[in-house]
């Protein structure tokens, strides 16, 4: 940088885009290489961020925020900046209109004008499967049980508050498993299926041939349960290993989110 602009340059500014955020990106694997990544910039290059501006954060954002925070510094959590609807006129406040691309309400386009400047940021996207990575990647679970033949196993999960994620890791040995989850209905006492409130359907995984990962986004407080079901065979036991985890959002950063979310549904005055 020192030869290319002639100047040092001893400060960035990260901007994230989170347009398009879901649960799915709440993959645990992909997680990790994001904790793994903030710890490796924080013992390397502890001051080089000058703010990191997040821009169209959505309600998911504060639990995704929840899960790395423990890895940055306090000091690096001050640096984080959520601005409003009004993001593309903030962020040359922050660097130069022309170090910014249209697109993100600066001056910068690429040599045909493109205003995204595809030849200078990559936006990702799908990854090609020519990229997926086969029994290279091994889960390691935290739990390991046998569902018996003609029964079902309930994993009860308490959640204190609504915008809590439960996220969800299993695979069976050999042949399928059901699973669904369920919201319980009576406090201190095992419940039937059909006697409580359904949040996923339950259906047949094959999870001896793919891992399911999964989460959902809790809408209220209680008991969730998470059944893996082997009623339909009674013929064979099931071997299931499984990772369950209640992610809880960021207070600070949920609050930013909503008092935003208020702002866009207010009338004009």
């Amino acid at each position: 940088m020192l030869r290319k602009l002639g100047k040092k340059v001893e400060k960035i500014i990260a901007v994230f885009d989170f347009e398009g955020l879901s649960q799915r990106h709440l993959w645990k694997p992909g997680v990790e290489f994001a904790q793994e990544f903030l710890t490796a910039l924080e013992a390397n290059y502890p001051e080089i961020l000058r703010n990191i501006i997040v821009v169209r954060a959505s309600k998911l954002f504060p639990v995704a925020f929840n899960l790395i925070k423990p890895y940055i510094t306090e000091e690096m959590r001050r640096k984080v900046v959520i601005p409003g609807d009004d993001w593309k006129q903030e962020l040359p406040k922050f660097t130069s209109p022309d170090q910014l691309p249209v697109e993100f309400g600066g001056t910068m386009t690429d040599t045909d004008g493109n205003p995204k400047c595809l030849t200078k940021i990559n936006y990702g996207g799908e990854v090609p499967r020519s990229y997926y990575l086969r029994d290279q990647v091994r889960v390691q679970y935290k739990h390991q049980v046998t569902v018996g033949r003609g029964s079902s196993l309930q994993v009860e999960n308490e959640i204190l508050f609504p915008g809590c994620v439960l996220r969800w890791q299993f695979a069976s040995d050999e042949v399928d498993i059901g699973f669904g989850v369920f919201l319980k209905t009576k406090m201190g006492e095992r419940q039937r299926a059909g006697e409580m409130m359904e949040v996923l359907p339950s259906q047949c995984y094959n999870t001896h041939l793919v891992p399911e990962d999964g989460s959902l986004t809790c809408l209220q407080a209680g008991v969730n349960v998470l059944r893996f079901d082997n009623t339909y065979s009674l013929m064979h036991a099931r071997k299931v290993s499984y990772t369950v985890e209640v992610l809880l959002p960021d207070k600070a950063s949920e609050e930013k989110i909503q008092s935003l979310e208020a702002t866009r549904q207010s009338p004009l005055q």
